[in-house]
């Protein structure tokens, strides 16, 4: 008898049905509603911190307060001054990390897999930056948060990195924090896009614009 292969496990509980996918437990729930929300949390997540001028700094392109397509498919935010989150499809953080690590630069370079020591989500739809102004003292127009924007803020109390990542031209935002707090923000955006009709939409790899 063969022996089962261990199954991750988000902070936040999947909505039912479940379903395992990338060696994750997840929602399998489907939803065609205006405003979704998503468990993200199965995306690989590397944090890399590098001097700001330095070479890794360089190939990975994106400055402080961006996000952008790396040319190996993972998203690069800019998260903080020479600092960067990429984000990339479940399993692959080890060649994530390759990736980087092979990139000559003469500074001190840090490299590390924080995949299943954060909690991520998306919230996707034309009412999202009506649902945020509720939890964020942030401008969410065009013109302060557009397309490509990042920035650390305070989200529902909650220290939060927030990246305006559109697909096919509709309002996306992915909220990054640290794995502890994944429930209580997830709840909280929940609770505050009820009045929008927000439903849960299950993970899926190839709906989550990771890579496109």
């Amino acid at each position: 008898m063969s022996e089962m292969m261990p199954v991750a496990r988000s902070p936040i509980s999947p909505a039912p049905p479940v379903t395992v996918e990338h060696g994750w437990e997840v929602s399998a729930r489907r939803t065609n509603a205006d405003l979704r929300i998503t468990d993200c949390t199965p995306l690989a997540k590397v944090l890399v911190q590098a001097p700001p001028n330095g070479g890794v700094a360089c190939a990975l392109g994106v400055p402080f307060g961006g996000a952008a397509r790396y040319e190996h498919g993972a998203l690069v935010v800019g998260s903080g001054p020479g600092e960067w989150l990429l984000l990339a499809p479940p399993g692959t953080a080890p060649e994530v990390v390759d990736v980087v690590e092979a990139v000559p630069d003469d500074g001190m370079v840090s490299v590390v897999d924080v995949t299943h020591g954060r909690a991520l989500m998306r919230i996707s739809g034309a009412r999202t930056p009506d649902l945020l102004v509720k939890v964020c003292a942030i401008d969410f127009s065009e013109e302060v948060t557009p397309d490509g924007a990042a920035f650390r803020s305070s989200v529902a109390k909650l220290v939060t990195d927030v990246v305006r990542d559109d697909e096919s031209g509709v309002h996306s935002y992915l909220l990054h924090c640290e794995r502890s707090s994944g429930q209580y923000l997830f709840d909280a955006l929940l609770d505050a896009g009820d009045e929008f009709g927000i439903e849960i939409d299950g993970f899926a790899r190839t709906t989550q614009g990771v890579p496109k």
